[in-house]
């Protein structure tokens, strides 16, 4: 129990209070639930703005210019918040929250396809250890080993007629979920001979009760500061694939593609390259800084304890 004044307070609240005196970690909340209120909100902040994301506005640009947008900054108007795509019109603000929710979408379901994955061969193979460690250890060197990105591209490349989001969101957690269970494997070694979890086994309780009631609250920690710092990598790697052209396929708007297709506007259209790229900026380093903080906080093996 850490001690303020003569109170005595909780770890959890420690560490709380701790997270909640830095301005990092406050500035990157607000961005993080900006941007998650965007995703979940999509569909009626298109409504609100009067545009879809697919919907075309010719009267936007000027086709005797190669179809740049009317208006400064990129057609920025009251009718266009964001200004248009030029050619086509499209109107940037409806693309880009739409383009929140999906990279979100993908990102978020493939961390937690990769905690849960591996959060259970980490507890596996460290608690059982023997066989068991030696298959899954082998395992996770093999897809460690393995080139990921590679794969990826030739999978997005092959699969045609299939949900795009639901491939990207599987391949992209087949081989993100090593690094958590090498993690938790580690931290289960060093708490599978502790005091309590061997008066837990003397006292009759099983191994699923064992690793859930005594282990994993153990690993939670680590695990919880390591979800965050992978958060942007995932979100990063969407936005690879589809800057490639293998992940979201148009019209379905995504950050990585529209950075992709405003590469070939960028001097004559700026904002048309800016925007999606500070929003994809922004979410990496929000989810990174407090990837860090969390990290300093709950990992015991930062020094902090």
């Amino acid at each position: 129990m850490a001690l303020v004044g003569t109170i005595a307070v909780s770890p959890a609240r420690a560490a709380f209070r701790e997270l909640r005196g830095r301005l990092a970690v406050r500035l990157s909340l607000i961005v993080i639930a900006l941007f998650a209120v965007m995703a979940l909100g999509a569909p009626l902040l298109t409504r609100l703005s009067g545009w879809s994301p697919g919907e075309f506005d010719k009267s936007a640009v000027d086709p005797y210019l190669g179809g740049q947008p009317i208006g400064p900054l990129g057609g920025i108007s009251a009718e266009h918040w964001l200004g248009v795509e030029p050619v086509t019109g499209r109107d940037l603000f409806a693309r880009t929250v739409h383009g929140a929710q999906v990279s979100l979408l993908i990102a978020l379901t493939a961390t937690a396809i990769v905690v849960i994955a591996g959060t259970a061969a980490g507890i596996a193979a460290g608690y059982f250890g023997g066989r068991v460690d030696a298959v899954l250890s082998r395992l996770m060197d093999l897809t460690m080993s393995f080139p990921s990105l590679i794969f990826m591209i030739a999978m997005m490349s092959v699969a045609k007629d299939v949900n795009r989001i639901l491939l990207m969101t599987a391949v992209i957690g087949l081989f993100g979920w090593p690094g958590v269970a090498r993690i938790v494997r580690g931290q289960t070694l060093s708490l599978k001979h502790r005091e309590y979890v061997d008066a837990a086994r003397v006292g009759g309780s099983g191994p699923w009760r064992i690793l859930t009631r005594d282990i994993l609250p153990g690993v939670s920690g680590p695990v919880i500061a390591y979800t965050t710092l992978i958060i942007p990598g995932m979100i990063a790697t969407e936005a690879a694939l589809s800057y490639l052209g293998v992940g979201v396929r148009p019209p379905t708007p995504s950050w990585g593609q529209m950075i992709a297709e405003s590469v070939a506007f960028y001097d004559t259209d700026p904002m048309y390259f800016i925007i999606p790229s500070s929003c994809l900026f922004l979410t990496v380093l929000a989810f990174t800084l407090l990837g860090d903080a969390l990290r300093d906080v709950l990992d015991p093996r930062s020094g902090r304890q």
